[in-house]
């Protein structure tokens, strides 16, 4: 199997115990719009998401495990073989207690960032012989969250759901869903050590959960779980500083049932962005002013499943790959080049839970 242009492979975390299948490598054939297991992995209790050094071919998922009797994350690293798709576990790495909700690897390859959700914590993991034949590390800095949001119910406590570093690798920007805060820290790369620098402030009962740099560098935008909107900010390169523009809904006027938000995405030209919607089902798509950042709406369009998790634009842009957990499944979009709307193609792919979808070259 070679390499081409018309192929990309897709990492997949999920929900699973142990003895299940928990990560999954697919591969997307864009000349037939077809998905295709390659690989399946075990030995991990919910996998859920994976961080990517695209540059050694490694994969980080996170999984949870015991330490002394009590509940501590891992990370587990895989070696990725890009013809044939297959995975080779490399190491275990302790990471928070009691667990971990995402995790993110840094520009380098130097640092993976993993948020505890349930913990209120955020790490900062340094990554060693992180090259073709290995990946061990270990935890050099934890960062306690502190304090409450507006919702009694899901902002009882902090809640770090996600973590990006900044492009030019100075910055982690921590989105806490319990907090309605998006917190800065500086990075110090040489002593591995994470400094709060300021907090962004989201509407009350916001709940922000993952984060979207623009490639302009000036803005980031951060969907909102618990309150179902988008939030603009201005970002400052030099400082870290988020400075918050405005908040839009992700949902359709009329609608009124139950929803949650979950990922969100800008492409590759900086002139879309995209959210999900669990409940309504939907990726809803923005246009992006080019001057302001600020979001206009453009258009909804059905996952073709139920509580999608998760999506990612291919590296060039042209297709959209959704989670979906409830239903099950991958399903597949082409991307308008021009307006940078969604059709689905009619495939899709079975998987059980599925959580996180990140697509490799």
């Amino acid at each position: 199997m070679k390499s081409s242009p018309n192929r990309t492979l897709l990492i997949v975390g999920s929900y699973a115990d142990p003895e299940q299948n928990g990560v999954y490598v697919y591969e997307l054939d864009k000349e037939q719009e077809t998905l295709t297991r390659l690989d399946a992995v075990s030995g991990m209790k919910n996998p859920t998401f994976v961080g990517l050094d695209e540059t050694r071919g490694l994969a980080y998922a996170i999984s949870e495990t015991t330490e002394n009797g009590e509940r501590i994350g891992e990370i587990v690293p895989f070696r990725i073989e890009r013809e044939t798709g297959k995975l080779a576990e490399l190491s275990r790495i302790k990471t928070l207690k009691p667990s971990t909700s995402h995790i993110e690897i840094d520009p380098s390859g130097q640092y993976a960032a993993v948020s505890g959700y349930h913990g209120g914590n955020v790490g900062l993991i340094r990554l060693s012989g992180t090259d073709s034949t290995g990946g061990t590390g270990r935890l050099t800095d934890e960062q306690q969250h502190e304090g409450r949001g507006a919702d009694p119910v899901r902002q009882d406590r902090p809640h770090p759901h996600s973590a990006k570093f900044s492009p030019d690798n100075r910055f982690l920007l921590v989105a806490d869903l319990g907090l309605d805060r998006v917190r800065s820290y500086a990075v110090d790369a040489a002593e591995g050590k994470l400094a709060p620098v300021c907090d962004a402030v989201t509407p009350p009962g916001s709940g922000p959960r993952h984060l979207a740099y623009h490639p302009d560098g000036l803005h980031v935008y951060s969907i909102n779980e618990v309150g179902n909107s988008i939030t603009t900010y201005e970002y400052e390169a030099e400082t870290g500083k988020l400075t918050p523009v405005n908040t839009v809904s992700s949902l359709p006027d009329s609608y009124t049932g139950e929803n949650t938000t979950a990922e969100i995405a800008v492409s590759n030209d900086g002139r879309y962005l995209y959210g999900s919607n669990r409940g309504h089902d939907s990726i809803v798509q923005f246009a992006i002013d080019p001057a302001s950042g600020a979001l206009s709406f453009v258009q909804h369009v059905s996952t073709e499943g139920g509580h999608p998790r998760h999506f990612a634009l291919t590296p060039e842009g042209d297709y959209l790959i959704c989670a979906n957990r409830d239903s099950n499944n991958l399903t597949l979009f082409r991307v308008d080049p021009v307006s940078g709307k969604l059709t689905f193609t009619g495939q899709s792919a079975e998987v059980t839970k599925p959580v996180c979808v990140r697509p490799i070259r």
